[in-house]
């Protein structure tokens, strides 16, 4: 058997399930997991039950992480805690001597840049953060057609994600909707996005104005729409739920890793998207200069009736386009709760009443007709992008001219726009990405993605 690395796994959400998942299963051979926390006990527990080829991991405290390290010879640590808390694991992780597996974004302020900077040149490990989008082969497929030329230098680019409200929603019924936990979309989100267009175009931010705000979901918007008194929460059996309200006994994971598990914390999953001191916007747009000159805008919104994402790569020689539908429309079914899944869609309902899932990219040059440039077929989450991530992850990968793995410095290219952002909302003003405090980390903003490796 090959040797397995030894590893931890510090919050045990939904998002750790997939971590869980490959190492009691595809990548069980290369894998450990041999100690396991989180500051809710309920939600280890029932995470490690769903998981029994996991055997008998460690269960630790999260304040003992270090402790865990050093005694367990653990080689990596997988960070899946809420966003605020990423960058004390990491610097805690590697200070303690493990490499860092951690999911975007990288941290949510100036100062744990700074911290996580300090670290690894402290102490020389590695930190690998988990931008799964990178290896969705739409995505590379775009980066193949940038790199090579065939559109020419990049002058602009237009992006847009549309959150639907299923997915967008739920930002606002978690600890999310809390800034100061999330940094907000821009952060928590956006960090993905910004991460494709720093690795497409192989260049780095420089200047972030931002506008925007939350102008749909929240009490303020609900009354201005006339909306009715609404429960506290969706897991309620009060008339007054509808489309918005999330049910967590309808779902067996929800209801395991949150609904059974709130005796512990009190972490409500399901809050109502309408409620009062909600702190994150729904609704951004970005203009970002780089420093080839280039400039994207972007734009997100929180409440579309169908999720996907457009993105526009001017040249010199043309323009490429990418458009992705990955769920055409939230429905309802005869009880009014919101159906997302596309094969089951309410009864009467046809196929063809939702925008069509799928994905095209189209390359044009200056005085030419239009060519659809080919997608590989991939199954699974983030557009086939996790399974292939996970491989990477556990496995590695002996040459990959894409360079689709992150580092450090890329989840810190990707989260300045947002920090940027944040501040440009906050003073209205444009902000230099070289004036936010960040250190010695400052020098991984000025150098670029490594570009795409055509000769091999």
């Amino acid at each position: 058997m090959t040797n397995r690395l030894r590893y931890a796994l510090i919050g045990t959400g939904s998002r750790a399930q997939m971590y869980l998942d490959a190492i009691a299963g595809p990548h069980a051979e290369r894998a450990e997991l041999v100690a396991v926390g989180d500051t809710n006990p309920g939600r280890v527990e029932w995470s490690v039950q769903q998981h029994p080829a996991l055997g008998t991991p460690l269960r630790f405290e999260p304040d003992d992480l270090a402790d865990i390290v050093r005694t367990q010879a653990i080689d990596r640590v997988i960070v899946t805690t809420p966003d605020l808390t990423h960058a004390d694991y990491i610097v805690t992780a590697l200070s303690a001597g493990a490499d860092v597996v951690v999911e975007k974004p990288l941290t949510t302020t100036e100062e744990g840049v700074r911290r996580i900077a300090e670290a690894v040149e402290r102490t020389g490990r590695s930190v690998r953060v988990t931008f799964n989008y990178r290896y969705s082969p739409r995505n590379s497929a775009l980066r193949r057609v940038i790199a090579s030329g065939e559109i020419g230098d990049v002058t602009s680019v237009h992006f847009e994600w549309v959150l639907d409200t299923a997915h967008g929603a739920d930002y606002f019924r978690r600890w999310h909707r809390d800034k100061a936990n999330s940094g907000g979309l821009l952060i928590h989100k956006a960090s993905h996005h910004f991460d494709l267009v720093n690795w497409w175009i192989a260049d780095s931010p420089t200047r972030v104005f931002a506008s925007g705000g939350l102008r749909f979901y929240g009490a303020e918007n609900a009354a201005t729409r006339g909306l009715s008194a609404r429960p506290e929460r969706g897991t309620t059996d009060s008339p007054l739920r509808d489309a918005f309200s999330l049910d967590l006994r309808q779902d067996a994971a929800l209801r395991g890793l949150y609904l059974e598990q709130e005796g512990f914390d009190g972490y409500l999953r399901d809050r109502d998207v309408f409620d009062p001191g909600i702190t994150i916007e729904d609704n951004l747009s970005l203009v970002v200069d780089y420093a080839s000159g280039a400039t994207m805008s972007y734009s997100l919104n929180a409440h579309s009736p169908w999720e996907g994402y457009t993105v526009a790569v001017n040249g010199t020689r043309g323009r490429a386009e990418l458009v992705v539908v990955e769920r055409g429309a939230v429905l309802l079914d005869e009880a009014g709760r919101a159906v997302v899944d596309p094969s089951a869609r309410p009864e009467g309902v046809a196929d063809d009443e939702a925008r069509p899932v799928g994905e095209r990219l189209l390359v044009q040059r200056h005085f030419a007709s239009a060519v659809e440039a080919e997608i590989p077929v991939a199954d699974g989450g983030h557009g086939g992008g996790d399974a292939q991530l996970l491989r990477d992850v556990f496995v590695g990968s002996d040459h990959d001219p894409l360079h689709r793995a992150a580092g450090w410095e890329d989840g810190v290219r990707s989260v300045v726009v947002g920090l940027a952002g944040n501040r440009s909302l906050a003073t209205g003003l444009p902000v230099h990405v070289a004036d936010l405090d960040l250190g010695s980390a400052a020098a991984a903003t000025a150098s670029p993605a490594r570009a795409l490796e055509l000769s091999q």
